[in-house]
């Protein structure tokens, strides 16, 4: 997992006399002990061992921890000091920010933290306040969401996005503004046709087709071949396809992507399926891969949601899927997609012959054939979230949930209802008031990943001038 970047400074007492006779031995200390805790997070931390308290000081271990790359500047307050010094490490710096201080009557730390605060909302400039001990956890339960969140946006700034093909299925919700991205979210977009993947499909080798075709064979749970839909030919074509999406990937220099796939892929060619549940995940046949949020039917806002997703979560692969289907009798919402889900999702393990042990590669019932990746999620904490806009803003809807092991009977209930359209699914269990969701929600899709993530996504829109909406308890 990868850790946000952190600089620590602690700003102390500029008056010779004060600091000498009072705040030097209640600073120092404290100074030191904000530093083991710190160390102690799951942080990368950079900072000094003595306390800035000079113009001259101030400025030099700013531009020291600048240029360690750090993505969150904490300052840290235990006793009173001059807000204007603290104004002016924080404006040098340039980072989102979080204010400490603690709850002792007798170091003036509040003193310092209202000085400091107060004069940061004067000139419009947002940060965190944390007043806790570091004797609790408390400290860290506040301010680690909001350094997730703020490694996220310094990452996601100069990224680059790659849309392959266009609308899809006329979803509108999937369209978006591409230099509206780049002015809010600093994320550029390289537009491909779907038919170069096609192109470069024919030119993997047939050796690295065979490689992942054997892998599939040996560890999924079954490869249903029919003879028809999906046949060793079809099962190598759409590998093709997945390797020569990844070769694109890495020699453009993508960050994550969207793949149009509808109805052109699955009428003429292959489904692009196996993309779309081995680009999110860290592994493939070549063994441990960097993971690439993908989204289905050229969802650009989809997809743009799994990445924060994955950034603010250190790297956790990410889901895509139609919110398609609530049950309010029992809480639980229906996540299908359209033939295939993150692998990783299927038994949550870091083995993935594990995950793919669960899943069965069964015939796309669409035009062209080849395999839908099918299997149930495993159980587990989940956080669903979307982007979507608003008369041209962007809000994102955001909520928890849980991932569960439908009974029997709702299983078999949901499989008739489907016929023979049998989709990968996650089943969620999630306490929201379901006609506030059908209210709220602006899209058809919805993004995934696992664990809860609702703080670190709160303060990620808040620094990217997106409105949270957080749904349930």
């Amino acid at each position: 997992m990868n850790h946000p970047k952190v600089a620590l400074m602690t700003f102390g007492d500029a008056r010779e006399h004060e600091w000498k006779n009072l705040f030097r031995g209640l600073t120092e200390p404290r100074h030191k002990r904000a530093i083991e805790y710190f160390k102690g997070l799951p942080v990368e931390l950079h900072c000094h061992e003595e306390v800035a308290r000079t113009q001259e000081q101030i400025d030099a271990q700013v531009d020291q921890l600048k240029a360690q790359g750090v993505t969150t500047f904490v300052v840290h307050l235990p006793c009173w000091t001059a807000p204007n010094l603290v104004v002016r490490g924080v404006q040098r710096m340039n980072l989102p920010t979080v204010l400490v201080s603690n709850r002792e009557p007798g170091t003036h730390g509040t003193v310092g933290l209202l000085g400091a605060a107060g004069a940061l909302d004067q000139i419009g400039y947002p940060h965190l306040r944390a007043r806790e001990s570091f004797d609790t956890p408390k400290l860290g339960d506040k301010v680690l969401p909001f350094l997730r969140a703020a490694a996220a946006v310094k990452q996601l700034r100069g990224q680059v996005f790659g849309m392959f093909g266009g609308r899809s299925l006329g979803i509108d919700t999937g369209s978006f503004d591409p230099m509206q991205w780049r002015k809010q979210f600093g994320v550029d977009v390289e537009h491909i046709d779907q038919l170069e993947i096609v192109r470069r499909a024919g030119l993997v080798e047939e050796e690295r087709a065979a490689k992942m075709v054997a892998w599939m064979e040996k560890n999924m749970g079954s490869v249903d071949y029919d003879g028809a839909k999906l046949t060793p030919d079809k099962l190598s074509f759409q590998s093709q396809c997945y390797l020569a999406t990844r070769q694109l990937i890495q020699e453009r220099r993508l960050d994550f992507v969207a793949i149009k796939c509808m109805p052109d892929m699955t009428n003429h060619y292959v489904p692009q399926c196996l993309s779309a549940a081995f680009l999110p995940g860290a592994y493939d046949a070549d063994g441990e891969q960097k993971p690439v949020p993908m989204s289905c039917e050229a969802d650009g806002d989809g997809a743009l949601t799994m990445q924060i997703m994955s950034l603010v979560s250190g790297g956790q692969p990410t889901l895509f899927g139609d919110l398609s289907y609530l049950d309010e009798d029992n809480l639980t919402i229906y996540v299908p997609n359209c033939g295939a889900m993150c692998s990783w999702y299927a038994g949550r393990s870091a083995r993935p012959e594990e995950n793919l042990s669960k899943i069965q590669l069964r015939p796309s019932f669409r035009p062209a054939g080849g395999a839908t990746v099918y299997f149930k999620a495993a159980p587990g904490p989940v956080t669903l979230a979307r982007l979507s806009r608003r008369n041209g803003e962007y809000v994102m809807i955001i909520f928890k949930g849980e991932a569960i092991e439908p009974s029997p009977e709702a299983y078999e209930t949901f499989v008739k209802s489907r016929g023979s359209h049998q989709l990968p699914t996650m089943f969620v269990h999630a306490k929201l008031n379901f006609d506030e969701l059908i209210d709220e929600f602006g899209a058809n899709h919805i993004s995934g990943v696992a664990g809860v993530y609702v703080d670190e996504l709160v303060h990620a829109c808040k620094l990217l001038n997106v409105k949270p909406i957080v749904l349930g308890s």
